[in-house]
């Protein structure tokens, strides 16, 4: 409780005190400006990946592997999606500053996220020939407890600069699950399994949908919406995460 309390002032600190580094607090210099609220430290430890990752479950690897069929952790799985793109490890600044969006002023803090994942990412992610972009969504009782949802948060940003349709309610949760954190990897399969739903209407057929999530483990959860679109219609569907753990 301590700890949420901490994190819920630091973040509303950021609305307060604007010219502060929004994922480690330091002052802005006075001759520097900042690269979309964050300081320079921040910003070159987020947008820089320090190593190879694998092109199809992101991921990391040896600087050796090869990956032409995937890498050991995916070789011999079944994803469900396409390919995977990510920022960066689970680790250093990005593990910090995605940890900040969990709480309900995070928002902005997710927003510069996507804006920064956009503009490492991009050209690499434009590519894949995406159609539109939707996010993994909460369950709505999570979503109201946080407040929104990160994943929505990066997904707006890379859509409006892949300039494609965003579609934030494509996928409903319709069962509340269990936090996948403690799971092994076969439960976090059935803790998920039948979890998401596509909306009605959705005209899928012939479409490639970029699916965004904050943070892979597993794939299990992506693996799942990843099928639910494709039984929907979906051609192909490429993922995007902040981080691979």
């Amino acid at each position: 409780m301590f700890r949420r309390m901490t994190e819920f002032v630091r973040n509303a600190t950021q609305l307060l005190y604007p010219n502060t580094c929004l994922i480690c607090d330091a002052p802005e210099p006075g001759d520097v400006r900042f690269r979309h609220g964050v300081c320079n430290d921040c910003f070159a430890a987020v947008t820089t990946d320090p190593f190879p990752a694998c092109p199809w479950c992101a991921q990391t690897v040896g600087p050796h592997a090869d990956t032409t069929k995937g890498c050991v952790a995916c070789r011999d799985v079944a994803l469900g999606f396409e390919r995977a793109f990510r920022l960066g490890p689970y680790d250093g600044k990005l593990r910090d500053a995605i940890l900040r969006t969990k709480f309900p002023v995070g928002e902005g803090l997710a927003d510069m996220l996507g804006r920064l994942y956009f503009e490492t990412k991009g050209e690499i992610i434009r590519t894949a020939e995406i159609d539109l972009v939707a996010p993994i969504p909460l369950h709505w009782w999570r979503k109201w407890q946080r407040g929104y949802n990160e994943p929505e948060a990066v997904g707006r940003e890379l859509a409006t600069g892949l300039n494609v349709p965003f579609v934030p309610n494509l996928l409903r949760r319709v069962r509340y699950t269990a936090k996948q954190a403690q799971l092994t990897r076969e439960a976090r399969r059935e803790n998920v399994k039948g979890a998401f739903r596509v909306r009605r209407g959705a005209r899928l057929a012939k479409k490639t949908v970029l699916l965004v999530d904050d943070v892979m483990t597993t794939g299990s959860t992506l693996g799942e919406a990843a099928r639910t679109l494709t039984a929907a219609g979906a051609e192909r569907v490429i993922v995007a995460v902040l981080a691979r753990a």
